[in-house]
């Protein structure tokens, strides 16, 4: 499958003003690099909005969701780096959700991706069902999109208290269902977002109406050395 791992940590957040040339900084020089050290962590990447909000998402692909749960990770969030305190502090609107992943398909990553963020009032395998009908067959099916992924959230873990949450000023938000659709460029996802996946088809699939879509292009990306012995 296309993702690395079975479980995602998927995070989007905004940074206040003047802030986001140190959280560049960290998240590529200390952040993301300490993150794929972990046990279990195979990836991590992050993106900039395109169109949507809020201004900035990244994901972390993981061997089992046993591991955004794990000791290791948890003395990580209880006892963040001065820099992370700092930094953490001045995040804005986040969603930060663990997912199980439902389905991958497609080869290679993309460099532009949508996020879409879903809710249903469906059994979680009628929907489930529904929504994999809809998307599996876009890449091979679709010229330029590269894969997509549908995720899972997990409430439970993702709402489990640390001192890394007490960081920032609101609480997060947590997606019930996560859809990331991975393309070659932005005019391909803009493309498919107004034909066979716009919002009235997601609807049909039976998600809510509440929804929230963006697109993002992509910065940065890390691997972890687990990837690559898995890869050899």
């Amino acid at each position: 499958m296309s993702l690395a791992g079975a479980a995602v940590l998927a995070i989007w957040n905004g940074i206040k003003p003047g802030g986001e040339d140190e959280f560049v900084a960290w998240h590529v020089r200390e952040h993301i690099p300490e993150r794929v050290g972990l046990p279990g962590f195979l990836r991590g990447r992050r993106y900039v909005a395109v169109d949507g909000a809020p201004k900035f998402f990244n994901f972390y692909e993981t061997q089992r969701v046993e591991d955004l749960s794990s000791s290791h990770y948890l003395a990580r969030l209880d006892h963040p780096t001065p820099w992370t305190k700092a930094v953490v502090a001045t995040f804005t609107d986040t969603s930060r959700t663990i997912c199980h992943v439902e389905a991958s398909v497609g080869t290679g990553d993309g460099a532009a991706i949508e996020t879409i963020r879903l809710g249903s009032s469906l059994d979680v395998r009628r929907f489930k069902q529904n929504v994999k009908s809809l998307v599996t067959p876009l890449p091979s099916e679709r010229v330029g999109i590269v894969s997509v992924h549908l995720l899972r959230g997990d409430n439970d873990a993702s709402n489990r208290p640390t001192e890394e949450k007490k960081l920032r000023a609101a609480a997060d938000e947590i997606a019930e269902w996560i859809l990331l659709i991975e393309a070659t460029d932005v005019e391909r996802l803009t493309d498919l977002r107004r034909s066979s996946l716009g919002n009235d088809a997601l609807l049909k699939a039976g998600a809510r109406a509440d929804l929230k879509r963006g697109i993002y292009r992509l910065q940065y990306a890390l691997s972890s050395p687990l990837l690559a012995s898995r890869v050899e």
